[in-house]
This record gives structure tokens, C-alpha cells and sequence, in this order.
């Protein structure tokens, strides 16, 4: 099967067709996206502020990562289900749409830097736990992710208002509303005049 036939699988099972037929499935998912992926962030930024000495100076780096980070993992799940399953009732859109592919790289990003992280100056933790600030390669990382981050926020955004823009101009003009027939009224062919019939001509 190719992509576009796998694309067009998704967007016709029947939970894709469940979110969209429903008047609130779809916002909703999107309100649990966006608080997701704002407690994400704001979960990674404590872990990189601390990194870069801007915040909790005295905890403990290794506590303070304890802490933090199985609150991240959850919403970060709660984020890409939401994420997923709004991406199903439109993937090929989606999937075609640079915004949301450019997303996808700076998420792959984040993780790759994540990776890099934990394989190197977390490693060495036990040195600079209860330093005021991580070693330069942990700022770097931090820096990495702030940016990294806030990027992604700003595509996510960015991807609603271009696939509305684009469905807008593909869709076709909206016929005109004959509101007389809406709320059960007589329609402009019951109001027009009646031409009164010939008189018979006499013989």
C-alpha cells in the first residue's frame, strides 16, 4: 500500500469519522492538545532553566529531573494521543502540509537533543548535581531545547491556521440561504404573482 492509500485508510476508520461528524469531539481534542503540549513545555523550561542557573539554584539537579520529568512523560503522552488522533480525520492534508512536516523535524530534533544529553553530560551528573548551573554542554543542551521548543509551539499554531486556509479556498461557494424555506415559510414561487387565464373569446 502506498502513502497516499495508507493516508486514506486513516482517514476512514471509524473513529477519523467519529471526530469529525461530532460538534465537539474535534475542539476538544485540540483544547487537550494545546494544554498538553503547554504543560510540556513549561515542565521542560524548569528542567532547562535549572540547567542554565536561572532557577532552582539549590535543588538538587537529579531531585529536581525526578520530579519533573514523570509529569512531562504523562502529558507528553496525553499530547500525541490527542495529537494522533486529530491528525486521522484529515491525514492527507495534513501529511502534505510543510508546516506540519517541519513540526515533525523539530520534534525529532528535540528528542535527538534529549538523546545527546542523557548520553553525555547526564552521565556525569554526580559532578555538578548540586552545582548552581550544569557543565557547558548541559547549557548548550538547554539552549537547544528553549529554542527548539518554542519553535514547535509556534508551527503548531501555525499548521491550524494554514489548513483552514487552504480547505477555505478548495471549498466551494456556499449556495445562497432562501430563508423564507428555512423557517417553513412560503417560498418566492408561492409569493409571485398569478397570471389571471385568457378570457374565452366568444364564437
Amino acid at each position: 500500500m502506498d502513502i497516499s492509500g495508507l493516508l486514506k485508510s486513516i482517514e476512514n476508520t471509524r473513529i477519523a469519522s467519529s471526530i469529525r461528524d461530532s460538534l465537539f469531539l474535534f475542539p476538544g481534542l485540540e483544547a487537550i492538545h494545546v494544554v498538553g503540549l503547554a504543560l510540556v513545555f513549561g515542565m521542560i523550561a524548569v528542567i532547562d532553566f535549572r540547567l542554565l542557573g536561572l532557577a532552582s539554584r539549590r535543588r538538587r539537579f537529579r531531585n529536581l529531573a525526578s520530579d519533573v520529568l514523570k509529569w512531562t512523560w504523562l502529558a507528553f503522552g496525553m499530547t500525541f494521543i490527542s495529537g494522533a488522533l486529530m491528525f486521522s480525520t484529515n491525514a492527507v492534508v495534513y501529511f502534505h502540509n510543510p508546516v506540519f512536516r517541519a513540526k515533525m523535524i523539530l520534534l525529532l530534533l528535540a528528542g535527538l537533543n534529549m538523546a545527546i544529553f542523557e548520553l553525555t553530560t547526564a552521565r556525569s551528573v554526580d559532578r555538578w548535581d548540586a552545582a548552581p548551573s550544569a557543565p557547558m554542554a548541559g547549557k548548550t543542551a538547554a539552549v537547544f531545547s528553549l529554542i527548539l521548543w518554542v519553535s514547535i509551539i509556534f508551527l503548531g499554531r501555525w499548521i491550524g491556521f494554514s489548513v483552514a486556509r487552504s480547505s477555505s479556498t478548495e471549498a466551494p461557494a456556499p449556495a445562497e440561504i432562501n430563508f423564507d424555506e428555512l423557517f417553513g415559510g412560503s417560498t418566492s414561487d408561492d409569493k409571485a404573482p398569478q397570471t389571471p387565464p385568457a378570457p374565452e373569446i366568444a364564437k
